[in-house]
């Protein structure tokens, strides 16, 4: 097989568009689609102007992947994706407004509570050991805890 079975330059950078996108499935992340995007500006460019240098499809291909990725940056910051659960990787963030069990007394120097298989550093109201609090912020390594109340 040769280019000009496949359309010349222009049908070898369609090609290269599709194996492009195939590899944005393949390959965690969203970036090969707007290099896929910018082989396919220039293939359509190459097939309309087949007499185009190649540094100049090369220039193209980079400007062009350039303008996709701007555009795509800007596109994911204004129309962000939506997920079923926004707090997935967010471990601070899942953590406010578990009730967990108090490991060593709340007091003035703070204590510690028990969450998971994991024991963290607490501070909040004073509070005995087995007492149920519920945790309302976290701080680093420190969560805040205030009581349950059930």
């Amino acid at each position: 097989m040769t280019l000009d079975t496949i359309g010349g330059a222009g049908g070898a950078w369609l090609i290269a568009a599709l194996a492009l996108g195939i590899a944005e499935l393949l390959i965690p992340g969203v970036f090969a689609i707007f290099l896929a995007a910018a082989a396919a500006v220039v293939g359509a460019v190459v097939l309309v102007v087949p007499d185009l240098p190649l540094p100049a499809q090369i220039a193209a291909f980079a400007v062009w992947s350039v303008i996709a990725v701007l555009v795509g940056r800007r596109w994911y910051r204004d129309f962000p994706v939506s997920s079923s659960d926004p707090k997935l990787n967010d471990r601070a963030a899942r953590l406010i407004g578990e009730i967990v069990l108090v490991d060593v007394a709340i007091g003035e120097a703070g204590g510690r509570v028990r969450i998971g298989d994991g024991s963290w550093p607490a501070r909040g109201p004073h509070a005995a050991v087995g007492d149920r609090v519920r945790i309302v912020a976290v701080d680093g390594g420190m969560v805040t805890v205030e009581q349950a109340g059930d």
